[in-house]
């Protein structure tokens, strides 16, 4: 059986509250779908559909080196699909790295990695087009201190190991 994976900085329960109170600082149209509390998240890499035999080899693989970081995020935006993000204004040298070292984990375990170049944000909320942006506040500062793999299923997000 498939199971549906990701890598991803992992919020612990202060920081969430932060993120939560800068979505809810936004105007969302009636359209929009703001991304409940319990899944705001900066995202490493999708790996997507896995087969669940391979999880043992996959939780070992993506053990990568890791030196923490300061990730501030700083900047509301909202890009052109309607998706709502914060994110910083600069991303920080070890977090490229780390996004790196992943890549390259995924491309020894036989795994595609993202063809496109890394945008580090936490997704607000989707199909948020028309939405009006919050004013400017203080930064949401992540000081991160490792990274996990995360299975969704049906709606829920649970994480399956955490790497530091």
């Amino acid at each position: 059986m498939d199971r549906r994976l990701f890598l991803a900085l992992w919020p612990d329960p202060g920081l969430r509250h932060l993120l939560k109170e800068r979505r809810d600082a936004w105007a969302w149209p009636k359209s929009a779908s703001p991304v409940h509390a319990d899944k705001l998240h900066v995202t490493l890499h999708f790996l997507g559909a896995v087969p669940g035999e391979r999880l043992p080899e996959l939780l070992e693989g993506f053990a990568v080196p890791f030196d923490p970081f300061r990730l501030e995020l700083n900047r509301a935006a909202l890009w052109h699909n309607g998706i709502a993000v914060l994110e910083p204004e600069r991303a920080p040298p070890e977090l490229l790295a780390l996004n790196a070292r992943l890549s390259t984990a995924l491309v020894a375990l036989g795994l595609p990695p993202e063809t496109r170049s890394y945008r580090p944000h936490v997704t607000m909320a989707r199909r948020a087009g028309g939405a009006t942006l919050p004013p400017d506040g203080p930064p949401v500062i992540w000081d991160a201190r490792g990274y996990s793999l995360v299975e969704s299923k049906n709606g829920v997000y649970t994480v399956l190991r955490d790497y530091a």
